[in-house]
């Protein structure tokens, strides 16, 4: 229907006021359209864009008639919103008629019940509010407010139009629109009672309106301050309550929803509880009051709103979901929420909506982070949440798999300490199957932020650690072996991510320092996991604090708070309590080595707290009980609440007399301990002067019960062993005075104390400073005693950790006895003399092992020895003493004697008569016997007699090598010998060092060569070596030891390699003095042509053999022959054609032309052949043959193939026997001159060793345990070869750079002088 005539007028009158307004603020005014079909005003008409026009006040008169045709009402309502489409259209619209469809929009919301027709309206209405000023939707809010504030709610659906248009209103707004609501406290009250209308669709819109309204109203600044909300508490949320828990609409779930969290936020369920708890208290409140299961009250308010989110939670909509949680969140944290309220929550299975919900969430935000939020605040009640946490805990586990991906996530933290919960207060519910998923996740995440790759936060870092340590606390981390790798990775990445940043993190470090300390004690106890796993584990923490955590606090420990430091000291301190574990042991080395007790003193100075002094001195009780074992820290933990925390007190202290004052003395005991332990590792914690002066003090003083016996042994041998060092310290820098009278308490002190040096820890400098005391060499001389017996049986191992630990091992022995500046060699030859007068077996037996273990460590104690008389300590053993009939004690004497030839220095030899007494005994214990019943000890003695020749040969013991050599018995087994061998012919070749026949012949073979070699020196100008030589007839004035020629050359031919490894050396020392006696003499040699064609053929036949040191000494003896020939040997002639001789050069020649051969291996097999060609080109007459063989082309192909590296003295000397013999042309001169020089040059910058490195090593290799005979046959040959002609002057060279480097000089020089000819 139509407005009436007082409507119209009322529209007219406000058109009028508006546009008159309106033409005030405009100078231009719109177009004059003609006037529509109802005659009205041109003003009131719009142009459109089509070129039609609308009639507003028809427009106006058709939307507010409740009677005008729907259609038609729509159709209008759809032309005008096509229209406003139009810029120019809406801004006439908005410029003249901004207000005029205001009253008709809004009066059509409640005059059709068409649901079409008010969407459009609402639609319109807000269009225009969006393009016009804030003033047009202000009158919008007014209008439509005021129509709901005037009368009460009914369920129509015109209200509920009304009640969506005011919600998209204050919805659509940038300003706050509340300020012109004109009734607000009418509007609420209606909308509050319209909650009660059974109609869901309008409480969706009242709720709405509610929520935006008081949105709106907290955003205003026109409010007083009050809560107008809180006058219609606590109805309002028990009339939301209701409607949430009745609604199944999500729609309306999110309005009521919304508006519940603001509430909750504005603390009005504070106020509702706090009516309600005054309700429930008066009479009127009984019927409100719920009694719980267990009889406690509870409040109904939180009863229903714990039964209205369990809809929302189970609903299909995420959104609805998302927002229930936020409510339930905001819920649970206002001020006023008790643990009644939680545990009322946690009754009604809220967490199991919860854990439902994240677990079909897929991981996916904003779920996962609010259900995290939820079970957070829900894992405050502990015990009612633990068996909800147990169920959901698989829940956790992917969504940690999810954060830990995702940088700084909001709930890493709270995810964490879900679990951490969960591990630590049911460790046996949780399975292996989820331990085994959050461990590598857990190591993900600090290999990540130890890296750099992903930041953490300080929260999440230690909920990480302590994830960690409750998972290696729980049984079913031992059972999976996989999870060891991830858990030692965890660990390292925990402490390296902060180590670079402790100065700003210290909590991160200590909790990473307690991840380390949990895992080393987790996995020191039984039953956890595997040995093997174990070992490992508690590997990576020691090396993460030995290689990381220590050289990280020895750098920075000056800059870090007390609390890092005490951290450190209490990881370390755990490891050393667990001191069964080698672990243990190795982090106290690395202590140690790390000057660890003057960092533990530079903490009390920097901390000088109550708490650090008692951890420094505690940790270092147990260090110390690592290290010396047998609680031998207890001294410290005892007077540890006593001890000053400065050195300088703690000498003091040391220096005071104690008076039977138990608690002084124990503190004495406590720092003679520090200062004992620390000196072993060479740390000083005060200056010398000050420590040696309190210690003779503390002897001064106390002389009484050190003397009387009232001080611990153990503690008195601390004292001697400190004194001596520092004494030792003292005699050195000569600058320390001492007290005379405090050293005389001491070693009376000593001389009456029980003690116990072998199994005493001391300081070198302090060893060697008692023994060189001569006033307590009887003491000493006991202690030695001791040792013997108890420690030589296995001094391999003590040798091993000698170093370390600081025990008195054979290894310190030797070391005394080798300097030679103290008694310990005098001591010990003089132990032995004794124990031979009148001693056990077993102590002479011990003592010479370790004389023979000493010699073993340093070749040089066997010099100190030998000066100290143990030349007459043997003539005493086997000339006096009975002990000779024990086989043990001869084997160790024997052993001792061969090791003492074997590395003394020839000028030490001094005792004659009594080497000569014992050399008489020992040929007496071989020749008694014949040759074939020798025994290893009578082998042993033919090695003895070489060395004793074989240093004859440097002037000294020429006595005794003058009783060997004319020994006519030792003459007469050796001839058998030789004799019974060459007899056997080829069979020869099947008796090695392995049989007790070829072993008998190696050993002569060795002694006929030392022989050879001091012949000359012990009976000189007596031997004739042409006897040795050809004929065999000639006889010599006295018989002594030697072996023809012609019986090496047998042996050489038929016997097998190490028969002719020895003849061969035999037969080059004889040949050798074939030539000295030559050139010394002048005489030719005298041999048949027979005789030396059958020796020629031997030595060619083995110039290619296969061991090359046979091959040598063969090419030499050949050369040697040689060169006998060509100066005209008597008895032969040289022959012109010698077949052999030429293949043995073209062989040479081809190996060094040829590329592929030319390496410097396959030249060394031809160095033999070397020496025969270059005797052959020094010959006046080289043979026409050798220069066909080295003609040009072979020449300059040996020159190409040849480089620096590979180039020998031999090859030198070939090159300078070529340019002797002018078989070298100019360019190919200059070529060598080029090659040479390379050579010399790369020689130089290297690293040669010289002759006496070679001696040394010879030393050193003597220096073993003889097992068996064979190492003695290997070091006779070793120094056989040392001594061979290779470093004589016939043809030969010396080994090594050195004769290289000489024999490129005499090429340079060679060349010098050809040139200069």
């Amino acid at each position: 229907m139509y407005f009436d005539d007082s409507q119209s007028q009322q529209i007219q009158h406000y058109y009028d006021e508006e546009e008159e307004d309106e033409a005030s603020n405009s100078a231009v005014s719109p177009p004059s359209p003609t006037a529509c079909s109802q005659g009205h005003r041109s003003t009131l008409i719009l142009q459109t864009k089509q070129g039609g026009s609308i009639c507003l006040l028809c427009f106006s008169n058709l939307i507010s008639n409740p009677q005008s045709p729907t259609v038609h009402v729509s159709y209008a309502l759809s032309q005008l919103s096509q229209a406003i489409s139009d810029p120019p259209f809406l801004r006439s619209l908005l410029t003249f008629h901004s207000h005029f469809l205001v009253s008709p929009l809004v009066h059509a919301l409640s005059s059709f019940d068409d649901d079409p027709i008010a969407r459009q309206v609402v639609r319109l209405a807000s269009a225009l509010c969006d393009s016009a000023d804030a003033s047009l939707s202000a009158d919008f809010v007014a209008r439509v407010s005021d129509r709901l504030s005037s009368g009460s709610l009914a369920w129509s659906r015109r209200q509920v139009y009304t009640l969506h248009c005011l919600g998209v209103l204050l919805n659509c707004q940038h300003t706050n629109p509340y300020a012109h609501i004109r009734d607000k406290y009418g509007l609420i009250t209606n909308l509050i009672a319209g909650l009660q209308l059974p109609s869901e669709e309008i409480r969706g819109e009242i709720l709405f309106v509610l929520y935006k309204v008081s949105v709106l109203q907290y955003a205003s600044e026109d409010g007083d301050g009050t809560d107008l909300l809180f006058a219609f508490c606590p109805k309002l949320l028990r009339l939301s309550l209701e409607a949430l828990m009745k609604t199944q609409s999500d729609d309306v779930r999110l309005n009521c929803v919304a508006l519940l969290t603001v509430l909750t936020q504005r603390g009005l369920f504070g106020t509702a509880y706090a009516l309600d708890s005054n309700s429930m208290n008066s009479s009127e409140g009984d019927s409100f009051e719920q009694a719980t299961e267990d009889g406690k009250d509870v409040n109904p308010m939180n009863v229903l709103f714990t039964e209205a989110i369990k809809g929302p939670l189970l609903s299909t909509d995420s959104q609805v979901q998302i927002s229930t949680l936020d409510l339930l969140f905001h819920y649970m944290t206002w001020e006023g929420t008790s643990g009644k309220e939680l545990q009322a929550l946690l009754e009604e299975n809220i967490a199991d909506y919860v854990f439902e919900i994240l677990r079909l969430s897929e991981c996916k935000d904003p779920l996962v982070k609010s259900c995290v939020q939820v079970l957070d605040i829900l894992s405050k009640s502990e015990q009612a949440f633990k068996q909800r946490l147990v169920v959901g805990f698989a829940t956790l586990v992917p969504v940690l798999n999810y954060v830990a991906d995702v940088p700084f996530h909001p709930v890493q933290s709270q995810t964490l300490k879900l679990i951490l919960n969960c591990i630590s207060d049911c460790p046996g519910m949780v399975s292996s199957s989820h331990i085994a998923e959050l461990v590598p996740t857990l190591t993900k995440m600090l290999r990540k932020h130890s890296d750099g790759e992903m930041g953490m936060v300080e929260e999440t870092f230690i909920l990480t650690c302590s994830v960690l340590v409750s998972i290696i606390r729980t049984p079913s981390a031992h059972v999976n072996s996989n999870l060891q790798m991830p858990i030692e990775e965890a660990m390292q990445h925990a402490v390296f991510a902060c180590l670079n940043t402790s100065e700003k993190h210290t909590c991160q470090l200590l909790h990473s320092l307690f991840l380390l300390k949990e895992a080393y004690y987790t996995y020191s106890q039984e039953g956890n996991s595997t040995e093997s796993a174990k070992v490992e584990i508690r590997q990576v923490v020691v090396n993460v604090c030995t290689k990381h955590l220590l050289p990280w606090f020895v750098t920075n420990f000056n800059e870090m708070d007390e609390d890092t430091a005490l951290g450190v000291l209490e990881t370390f301190h755990s490891i050393l309590l667990q001191d069964s574990n080698n672990q243990a042991v190795e982090l106290a080395n690395s202590l140690v080595s790390s000057t660890w007790f003057s960092l533990s003193f530079g903490c009390l100075g920097l901390f000088p707290t109550e708490k650090m002094k008692q951890r420094v001195y505690i940790m270092l009780s147990s260090l110390v009980d690592v290290l010396m074992g047998n609680d031998a820290g207890q001294p410290i933990r005892d007077a540890a609440l006593c001890l000053p925390s400065d050195p300088i007190d703690l000498l003091f202290l040391l220096g005071q007399k104690n008076s039977r004052n138990l608690e002084l003395s124990s503190c004495q005991s406590a720092i003679l301990l520090i200062l004992y332990t620390s000196s072993l590792y060479d740390e000083r914690l005060a200056d010398d002067k000050l420590v040696l002066a309190s210690l003779e003090q503390y002897i001064l003083v106390n002389s009484s019960d050190l003397q009387g016996a009232g001080t611990d042994p153990i503690t008195v041998m601390r004292l001697v062993y400190l004194y001596g060092l520092y004494r030792g310290l003292a005699k050195v820098s000569y600058q320390i005075p001492y007290s005379p009278e405090a050293e005389r308490i001491l070693f009376e002190t000593l001389s009456e104390t029980e003690w116990d040096l072998p199994s005493a820890r001391i300081h070198p400098i302090s060893l060697k400073w008692l023994f060189q005391e001569e006033k307590i060499s009887g003491p000493l001389s006991y202690q030695l005693l001791k040792f013997c017996g108890r420690n030589v049986a296995n001094d391999s191992d003590i040798i091993l950790h000698g170093n370390i630990s600081r025990m008195v091992n054979a290894n310190s022995i030797a070391e005394l006895i080798a300097g030679g500046d103290n008694h310990a060699a005098i001591l010990l030859v003089s132990l032995l003399t004794q124990l031979l007068e009148k001693g056990h077996e077993h102590d002479i037996i011990s003592v010479l092992n370790l004389m023979t273990s000493s010699i073993n460590i340093f070749p040089t104690v066997s010099d100190q020895l030998c000066r100290h008389g143990i030349g007459n300590a043997f003539q005493n053993f086997f000339c006096e003493s009975t002990h000779t009939q024990s086989p043990q004690i001869s084997r160790a004497a024997l052993v001792l004697i061969f090791k003492t030839l074997c590395s003394v220095h020839h000028g030490t030899l001094s005792d004659e008569e009594s080497w000569l007494a014992v050399t008489m005994k020992l040929i007496n214990i071989v020749t008694p016997r014949a040759p074939d019943a020798w025994n290893h000890e009578c082998l042993l003695v033919i090695g003895i007699l070489s060395l004793v020749m074989h240093h004859s040969s440097n002037e000294v013991l020429l006595a005794p090598s003058k009783a060997i050599v004319l020994s006519t018995s030792l003459v007469s087994a050796i001839n058998s010998v030789i004799h019974a061998a060459c007899l056997k012919g080829p069979a020869l070749a099947d008796h090695d060092e392995e049989t007790s026949s070829g072993e008998v012949l190696i050993y002569v073979l060795l002694l006929n060569y030392f022989s050879l070699r001091s012949l000359d020196t012990v009976l000189p100008g007596i031997v004739d070596w042409k006897h040795f030589f050809d004929p065999p007839d000639r006889v010599q004035p006295i018989s002594f030891i030697g072996i023809y020629c012609h019986d090496l050359c047998r042996l050489l031919h038929f016997g097998s390699g190490s028969v002719k490894l020895f003849a061969s050396y035999c037969l080059l020392e004889l040949f050798n003095r074939l030539s000295d006696q030559q050139n010394r003499t002048g005489k030719e040699i005298i041999c048949t042509t027979k005789h030396q064609m059958s020796i020629t053929a031997v030595l060619e036949g083995l110039i290619f053999y296969t061991d090359l040191r046979v091959a040598m000494n063969c090419g030499l003896c050949l050369s040697m022959i040689l060169r006998w020939e060509s100066a005209g040997m008597q008895g032969t002639s040289a022959s012109t054609k010698n077949n052999w001789s030429r293949m043995i050069v073209e062989e040479l020649a081809m190996s060094l032309a040829v590329p592929s051969l030319a390496s410097k291996s396959f030249i060394n097999l031809h160095k033999p052949a070397i020496y025969v060609a270059v005797t052959l080109l020094r010959r006046q007459k080289v043979p026409e043959w050798m220069r066909s063989v080295f003609d040009d082309s072979c020449i300059s192909a040996v020159i190409q193939n040849l480089e620096a590296h590979n180039l020998s003295a031999e090859i030198v000397l070939l090159f300078r026997a070529l340019l002797n013999s002018e078989f070298l042309k100019t360019e190919q001169v200059a070529s060598v001159n080029q090659l040479l020089q390379v050579c010399r040059k790369r020689k130089y910058s290297g690293n040669s060793r010289g002759e006496s490195a070679e001696e040394y090593k010879m030393k050193a290799k003597a220096a073993t345990v003889l097992d068996d005979m064979g190492e003695v046959c290997e070091f006779l040959i070793d120094l056989m070869a040392s001594e061979s002609s290779l470093d004589r002057d016939p043809g030969g060279l010396q080994v090594g750079d050195k004769r290289l480097l000489e024999e490129i000089e005499l090429f340079f020089k060679t060349q010098t002088e050809t040139n200069g000819s």
